[in-house]
């Protein structure tokens, strides 16, 4: 039987992260995926993902966003890749409606620079924005997007570079306690560890040994517009925001164009359930698309329905809308992390270094109680 003092299960965002710090703190670190490293079939690709600070889902995750900045930092001097531009978020909705209230409020609560702007103010500054009067805006100059394919890549290097071992094509089948520490079962054989991490994303539920968390999977789809030549220059890198629309139809969001494919949108909210992760539907729907184009008629309306590319991804959500970390509550050598509801990855350099603190001591002074998994039991 192999052996290794760490397996991680899942070697997407966030199990990536984790055999990062984990190996470069000299711990034997033995990676398994059944897909190769950046791949498009669970939930981190598809060119970017938001980061901003202004959180309005819960003021607690500030902090740990805070420390997730400087570790991509970090990431990014080690690896000589560019992985986090600051181009700014511009998030519109009704004031009262939990996006903006509870932007500001994390604004508020932690001293965060961000600035509030009526509609008409922000179509002045960005004239490709047309938004309601009764509309709110909020500017955070330090919010922008992650590389999301180039993060997983450069944490799983890293992971490599300090000695870690990342197998792909590898199917874990099951995991259970053994002596004083945990045995897991693979399509190649078994492996004893001392310690198990597991953040196998969309597949979470059917390994983690927690029915009561509840995990579900939703489908989501990412479109590409390519505007026209004569207004491409208004939609590009830096000269675009990142933006993002409370609207009464649902939560849409979006990027400046970063390649000929053009501006990237997607709809946050709603989501087709999936039973098996690795059959879901990859192909365009055209409620979807007609809901997205909507959007961008009403406040992006010189963008076009130019549809250059399309990909779709997977959300797999808990219950509350909140990520589930922390160690197994029946078994003190697990570590788990999943159910980052569509809003996780942001957090993979933060959410690898508290993994790593768990699977090494069992604690972890990052600010992480509120995720915990005991909150379900």
């Amino acid at each position: 039987m192999r052996t290794c003092d760490v397996v991680i299960v899942g070697l997407g965002g966030i199990g990536s992260a984790a055999a990062a710090h984990l190996a470069a703190r000299g711990v034997r670190v033995l990676g398994l995926d059944r897909f190769p490293i950046a791949h498009d079939r669970g939930s981190s690709h598809g060119q970017t993902r938001l980061i901003r600070l202004a959180y309005f889902e819960h003021p607690d995750y500030v902090p740990l966003l805070r420390r997730a900045y400087e570790l991509w930092r970090d990431l990014e001097a080690r690896t000589g890749r560019r992985l986090l531009v600051e181009s700014g978020l511009l998030t519109a909705g009704p004031c009262a409606g939990p996006v903006i209230a509870g932007t500001l409020a994390s604004a508020t609560r932690h001293g965060l620079d961000v600035e509030r702007l009526s509609a008409v103010e922000a179509g002045r500054r960005w004239p490709v924005f047309t938004l309601p009067e009764a509309w709110t805006v909020v500017h955070e100059r330090q919010a922008g997007y992650l590389f999301v394919e180039h993060c997983v890549a450069a944490h799983a290097a890293a992971a490599e570079a300090a000695g870690a071992t990342l197998e792909t094509d590898a199917q874990v089948r099951d995991w259970r306690a053994h002596g004083h520490g945990v045995v897991v079962t693979t399509d190649r054989g078994e492996i004893a560890a001392d310690r198990l991490v597991l953040t196998p994303g969309p597949w979470a539920a059917g390994l983690l040994q927690l029915p009561a968390v509840g995990l579900t999977v939703l489908r989501k789809s990412l479109f590409w517009y390519r505007p026209a030549q004569s207004v491409q220059p208004a939609f590009a890198a830096g000269a675009l925001p990142c933006f993002a629309f409370d609207a009464p139809t649902g939560f849409f969001y979006g990027f400046p164009a970063l390649d000929d494919r053009g501006v990237k949108v997607a709809e946050h909210s709603g989501g087709e359930s999936v039973g098996d992760p690795l059959a879901v539907n990859r192909g365009v729907d055209e409620a979807e698309q007609r809901r997205i184009e909507a959007i961008t008629t009403a406040h992006l309306p010189t963008l076009g329905t130019h549809r250059a590319d399309h990909a779709v991804c997977l959300y797999t959500m808990s219950s509350d809308h909140h990520f589930v970390v922390g160690l197994h509550p029946r078994h003190d050598r697990v570590a788990i992390a999943a159910g980052f509801s569509g809003h996780g990855f942001k957090f993979a350099s933060v959410m690898g270094a508290a993994l790593a603190d768990l699977a090494i001591t069992g604690t972890t002074a990052l600010p992480i109680g509120f995720l915990s998994p005991q909150r379900f039991c």
